[in-house]
């Protein structure tokens, strides 16, 4: 019998076992691929680790901007997926040597939850069985794709975030269905490297839900370097390595590559794992179709003893969402009051340069019709960005109450911002005022300096 039995070692998983290793409980974390999940393996940490690489190409062909000449700077397509791979190794051995120390028990199987009874919850995995006296579902989201169309006829042509991580070598020319993060991600790098990159994305702006000022500056940096946006232009199928689409005008439009990206959102992963088995509710879309596990702001399920936390609730698919959700229902499972709460999650675009956001945007302040002010600066405002930055665009924009001035959203595009995001989080969450945030010493010379000048410049 364990206390605790985990299904899914990705970022909620894995953080969720620690934290319940490390308060005493006996952990069984079933993970069927890799420990670390999507995040790891797939999605956060080797985009990431590409993305550097093409940042420091893209210093070296620019280093005459600082005083520095390269002579022909080149790169190597296969070095970059070598280190990628590298990095993704080290990592996922770290969290095996975590697991280990925590006395957590992983296994390498697909796990079906079978039952529920006086004895405990009955969960199968390989030709073993496993009681335990409470459940968590960590089982994460994969990529949704849409069925355009001529699809599942391109073939190898059509990839995913898993797939375009594999590639070995580069695409002369990359179509990318979505503007979304993931689909910006990979236009950036591709196109650093000198990939032909077009986005065809359905709104009429990219990055979704963030900031539409920032997230216009940042189509307008990538449109310069030759990236080609077909925005409000929806896809209506795929004709071999091409690309059809009705245009604003609900003209019919085509284009081409080597590799065409569906980078259209994500759907959690809850099919097979025997939910229906215990009765464990599930959220659903307005047309009543199941989205993911329906849970409470601490993580439970309808079920007694049974949480969920991560993609799998189709709620907040962020990798640091996920973590933080797992640490609220071990805290729950040993009997803390702790709850999830939803304010203050920051997103991160790690283009370059970087966006990140945390809180409302103007557009959600004004749709909540809360009464609101707007304080921007440049980043220029920074001696420290200037210095590092040559002829780098950036802006830092505070999104605050209309009395007492409390910080309510912050969102900035300018490197290094996904670094200093976090004080904004720190600020929503304590609802700090600008008042309080002009009152903290900043160290200078920082980046992070354009919060507080940015917090002087309200009139």
């Amino acid at each position: 019998m364990f206390d605790v039995a985990i299904i899914g070692g990705g970022p909620g998983g894995y953080v969720a076992a620690e934290r319940a290793g490390a308060a005493g409980l006996s952990v069984v974390l079933f993970e069927r691929k890799s420990l670390g999940g999507v995040c790891l393996n797939e999605g956060c940490i080797p985009t990431k680790t590409l993305l550097y690489g093409a940042k420091v190409y893209n210093y070296a062909v620019n280093g005459d901007h600082y005083g520095v000449y390269a002579q022909n700077p080149s790169f190597n397509y296969g070095e970059f997926v070598k280190r990628k791979d590298k990095v993704v190794k080290k990592l996922v051995g770290g969290i095996k040597a975590a697991m280990k120390g925590y006395k957590v028990q992983v296994v390498s199987e697909s796990a079906t939850i079978k039952g529920r009874s006086a004895e405990g919850i009955e969960i199968v995995a390989g030709s073993e069985s496993y009681l335990c006296r409470n459940l968590l579902v960590c089982t994460g989201s994969e990529a949704a794709v849409p069925p355009f169309p001529g699809l599942k006829e391109a073939g190898e042509v059509i990839v995913t975030n898993r797939e375009i991580l594999a590639l070995q070598e580069q695409p002369k020319e990359l179509v990318v269905i979505g503007g979304g993060v993931i689909g910006m991600e990979f236009a950036a790098f591709y196109s650093t490297l000198g990939t032909k990159v077009t986005v065809v994305e359905m709104l009429p702006k990219i990055l979704g839900p963030m900031d539409d000022e920032i997230s216009s500056m940042l189509q307008g940096i990538y449109a310069k370097r030759g990236v080609n946006f077909c925005l409000k232009c929806k896809v209506t199928g795929i004709e071999g390595n091409t690309v059809v689409y009705e245009d604003p005008e609900g003209k019919q439009c085509r284009v081409s590559g080597d590799k065409i990206l569906v980078s259209v959102g994500r759907r959690a992963n809850f099919a097979g794992l025997g939910l229906e088995n215990i009765g464990v509710e599930m959220a659903t879309n307005p047309a009543g179709r199941p989205v993911g596990i329906k849970v409470d702001e601490h993580m439970r399920t309808n079920i007694p003893n049974v949480y969920a936390a991560g993609d799998v609730t189709g709620f907040s698919m962020l990798a640091h969402t996920a973590s933080r959700e797992g640490e609220v229902a071990i805290n729950n499972i040993l009997g803390k009051a702790d709850r999830m709460r939803y304010n203050a999650i920051p997103g991160v675009v790690y283009t370059n340069p970087e966006v990140a956001g945390v809180g409302l945007t103007e557009s959600e302040a004004k749709a909540k019709g809360i009464d609101f002010k707007v304080v921007k600066l440049p980043m220029a405002y920074s001696g420290r960005f200037v210095a590092e930055n040559e002829g780098g665009e950036g802006i830092c924009k505070l999104i605050v109450g209309a009395k007492y001035h409390e910080v309510l959203g912050a969102h900035m595009l300018g490197n290094p911002c996904s670094e200093i995001i976090q004080s904004m989080c720190i600020a929503i969450e304590q609802e700090m005022t600008l008042e309080q945030i002009k009152e903290v010493v900043f160290p200078h010379p920082t980046v992070g300096e354009i919060i507080k000048e940015t917090a002087f410049a309200l009139k």
